[in-house]
């Protein structure tokens, strides 16, 4: 299946892709549900459910033409999966060998020999949240959210930024400043933040609220500056641990995002020509409050599409894109250079 997955990749989202069972007695029955899921190459659905999703499973996916067959709902197909996959409550199977390019994930109660070493296994530590008593997925989520990093790194980042706190808390030019002393999150807004009531702003203020939630550090930049002929300069929105960068939210589902990023790094040009800059900003943040709208080869080819189409120097060279999924927040990082 994961070979089958890299004949796919060459084609992309060309043609969909499209559940198939063995289709006999021995079929069960909520594999079956699936039978037929027909999504694109690129829909979240395929990274959760692609097979095989159990012992001895024989069900297939293979390319279909986007015209002979209806799309599923990603919804629908979503539960769906999550039925056939129900009894996996070790996880070895809710993966797609194609993407991570592995036989089995790294968490799993079949391969992992360090768990007489582990902390939380000897119940030498406590957590807020173990999913259904399971150490192996408890690992991963804390793998995952320190991963490369040190509890010496930690500790450090969250006194820093309680002494940043300390410092805009007492600043009269920001409001809303707030600091959590257990993961190190911080977040701040400037008084000449723009600020408004439109969906826009709204996600803005979601995209906030969730990576704070997460221990980021977040402080909303002033964007009503003036230069001396009085005219508003070009700003950016946010620092995110500390890294100054803009934020586009993404409403519409496309087949890349080529034009918004085109406009952010013009953006960028204009606000790193500031005389009163003086390290140039080279990153943006894309959220995707849909998870369905977000796919990797969208930003690569909406970043080809940009360099192919800017006459000026490119100056964006990182994108991180925030996803708003199922399972959380989800932080993925494209660096082009």
């Amino acid at each position: 299946m994961a070979a089958k997955w890299e004949e796919f990749q060459e084609d992309g989202d060309r043609y969909n892709l499209q559940y198939r069972t063995a289709n006999d007695d021995r079929v069960r029955p909520e594999h079956a549900a699936l039978d037929r899921v027909t999504l694109p190459m690129s829909d979240p659905f395929w990274a959760e459910y692609y097979p095989p999703n159990g012992w001895n499973c024989r069900c297939t996916v293979v390319q279909v033409r986007k015209s002979k067959y209806p799309e599923t709902p990603h919804d629908e197909a979503m539960a769906l999966g999550e039925q056939a996959t129900g009894k996996d409550t070790k996880g070895i199977f809710h993966f797609n060998p194609g993407i991570q390019q592995k036989t089995v994930p790294d968490y799993n109660p079949y391969t992992i020999r360090r768990c007489r070493d582990c902390d939380i296994a000897k119940g030498n530590l406590t957590l807020a949240y173990i999913p259904d008593n399971e150490l192996c997925a408890a690992c991963k989520l804390v793998h995952k959210c320190f991963e490369g990093k040190t509890r010496k790194s930690e500790l450090k980042r969250i006194e820093e930024n309680k002494k940043l706190y300390d410092k805009l808390s007492k600043d009269k030019r920001y409001k809303d400043v707030e600091f959590d002393p257990e993961t190190g999150a911080l977040k701040a807004t400037h008084l000449g933040h723009n600020d408004g009531q439109d969906a826009g702003f709204a996600l803005e203020k979601k995209l906030v609220e969730k990576l704070y939630s997460c221990g980021h550090s977040i402080i909303l930049c002033d964007e009503k500056k003036k230069g001396r002929n009085g005219d508003r300069l070009t700003s950016l929105d946010m620092i995110l641990d500390g890294v100054r960068m803009d934020i586009k939210s993404i409403t519409r589902n496309k087949d890349f995002y080529g034009s918004a990023i085109r406009e952010k790094n013009k953006q960028l040009v204009k606000f790193n020509a500031r005389t009163d800059v003086h390290e140039a900003a080279d990153t943006l943040c894309i959220y995707f409050d849909d998870p369905t709208m977000f796919a990797p080869e969208k930003i690569v080819k909406g970043y080809e599409y940009m360099a192919e189409r800017t006459s000026r120097e490119i100056q964006l060279h990182h994108i991180i894109c925030v996803v708003n999924s199922a399972k959380g927040l989800e932080i993925k990082t494209f660096d082009f250079q």
